[in-house]
Formats: C-alpha cells, structure tokens, sequence
C-alpha cells in the first residue's frame, strides 16, 4: 500500500505526547478575568524544546455562539458541551447570572448535560463561585472544598455534605479541585502546573504573567472582620527574617521578639495577616523549601532535613508525607531536575 503522507512529513510515533486539553466551561455572565485565567496561565506553560504543553479551548453548554459575560464584553464561542467529552481537566469559572445553581444548588438541564459528558477520571476544577456548579453535580460531597468567601453561608445551606473550607485559597482532591474567590484560580492553575511538570515550569509561567508562583496564607487574609489594631506594625518583616533562618529551631517566643510584640499579640497578629499559626506558616515554608532542594539538589535527605529545620530524615519524611501525600524520595524522582 502507497502511502499519500507528504515527504517529511513526521510519522505518529516521531510525534511528542499531545498537549494536556483544558476544556473551560462558561455560561452566560461569566467573567472576563475568570476566562483569562486557564487561558493565561496553562497557555504559557511550555516544555524545554519551547513546545506548548497544554491546548485551552472555551465551550458553553448551550452550544456555539455568542455568550455575554457579566460586563458589555461577550465573546464567541466556537465549541458546545462536547469538547468536554475529550478534555483531560474541565475548568468550571464562576457565572454572576447564578441562576437556580446559586439559588438552589440544582443544575440546569443545558449544564446537567454538559457534566454528564464528562469523562469518569477527567480532572475537574472550579474558580470562585463555580464551585456552586461542582457541588449541584454532586462532584463535592464529602469531599474538600472552598469557594469565595462571601458566599460561604449560601453555599454551606445548600450543600451541607461538603467539606467547605472557606480560609485556604485552594483545595486539591486529586481529581476535583477548587478555588477561592476570582485571582485565586491565578494560584490553583499554577499549582496544577507544578503538579504536572514540576516547580521550574510552574516558576517559569509565574515570571512570565509577572504573578508570585505561591502566595503566602488564605483566604483568610481577605475575609472582611474587624481588625482593633490595624494601625500597628504587622508580622511581614519577621516572616521575611524567619525565611532566611528556616534551618534555626525558630521559637514563638523569639519570632514575637523579633515582631517588638508580646507572644498573645503576635499570635493573633500572625493568623489576621496569614490566615494560619505561626507553627502552621513555619511548617509549610519549611516543607517548601524542601521541595525546592529535592527538586533542584542530589544533597541527602538528612541534609536536607538539617537546612529546612526538620531536624532529621524521619521528620522530613513525615511532614512531607503530610503536605504533600508522598515521600521526599518518591516526590524528588518525580520532579527532580537535572544540572
């Protein structure tokens, strides 16, 4: 048999992987930025030959068309509820035209197909409030969640089931993940990233959108309370000076002297800017620099245990165990990068 393939051109086995399929979900009063977001962010991730390393396409589940965003801009939508079907992550942003979801918690017949379409094992995201979406599906119950926080009492009545965390900025359940309100899909699609490709491609699309590849605290830090000593001096400078001594032992006591604060004070100081204890905060620092030498450094885990202030390789492995649902070992083969 004769082949009608032009010469050169390459055959499916000298081909590389096909990129990862982004499938965004929008409906109508969906927000620009929202759109932006996947659009951005997974578009600019690139491999070491500079090839794309994931295609983002939009649908609606009304079909193609013009759909009109919660603003005067609306955009043309060449994809209806079937591009889903060969998506490897759906991207479900948030939509101001809420409808019986946010009024409800039930899915419209249009948005009920779309899910159904969905095939079982595809990566499932919301951003803000499209996490309402999620859980009219039944894709959160019992399991973690959060959206944004103004919205978390209607959200908690409506759907009791799920685990709704309204402090952290994300939620990750391996296959469903959500986010808090708006930039914070910035943070999820940037961790989806480090956790496709590792931390040097995550940091890299950080540079390039000019965004922090991993903001410090919650949601917590956005929530509106009253703060009686807003006024005062805050913790920033003592976390910055605690970051570069993360292999001392770093006591409350010494963190709040170097703040000029009392212990109680500083505490509570602390969790209104971070949203997390300072015992909570140290962990997660340290457990971050420790993916940053697995990631980067053939150093022995008992050195890398001495530099981020675990003291030795069985603490290391706990707390990275913890964080991360892997061993240091097994997440250093993983993602670790060669000199």
């Amino acid at each position: 048999m004769t082949s009608s393939q032009p010469a050169g051109t390459p055959t499916v086995s000298n081909l590389g992987p096909a990129p990862h399929r982004v499938a965004v979900l929008i409906r109508p009063g969906f927000i620009p930025f929202e759109l932006g977001i996947p659009h951005r962010i997974f578009g600019t991730a690139r491999d070491s030959a500079l090839a794309p390393l994931y295609e983002v396409v939009t649908c609606t589940p009304g079909g193609p068309g013009l759909v009109q965003s919660d603003s005067d801009v609306a955009v043309h939508v060449a994809h209806g509820p079937e591009a889903v079907e060969d998506a490897d992550t759906v991207v479900v942003p948030a939509s101001h035209e809420y409808g019986p979801v946010y009024e409800k918690g039930l899915l419209t017949p249009e948005l009920a197909e779309a899910f159904r379409r969905i095939r079982p094992g595809t990566r499932i995201v919301s951003i803000c409030t499209g996490a309402f979406a999620l859980a009219a599906a039944g894709l959160l119950d019992d399991r973690p969640a959060t959206t944004h926080w103004a919205t978390t009492d209607r959200f908690r009545k409506l759907f009791p089931r799920v685990r709704l965390d309204p402090e952290v900025l994300f939620t990750d359940d391996g296959d469903v993940l959500t986010s808090a309100g708006v930039a914070s899909g910035i943070d999820l699609c940037l961790h989806l990233i480090r956790r496709d490709h590792g931390a040097a491609v995550a940091q890299d699309v950080a540079r390039r959108t000019v965004v922090p590849p991993h903001r410090e605290g919650g949601q917590a830090q956005y929530i509106e309370r009253f703060l009686p000593d807003q006024d005062g001096p805050g913790t920033g400078a003592t976390r910055a000076w605690a970051t570069e001594r993360l292999a001392e032992p770093l006591t409350l006591a010494e963190l709040s002297r170097h703040a000029a604060m009392s212990v109680r004070t500083f505490t509570r100081r602390f969790r209104e800017e971070t949203g997390e204890s300072p015992g909570q905060w140290l962990t997660r620092q340290r457990v971050e620099h420790a993916r940053t030498l697995l990631e980067s450094t053939d150093l022995p885990m008992e050195q890398i245990a001495r530099e981020c202030g675990f003291g030795t390789a069985q603490s290391l492995r706990a707390h990275v165990q913890s964080a991360l649902g892997v061993t240091p070992t097994a997440y250093r083969r993983t993602f670790h990068r060669a000199a």
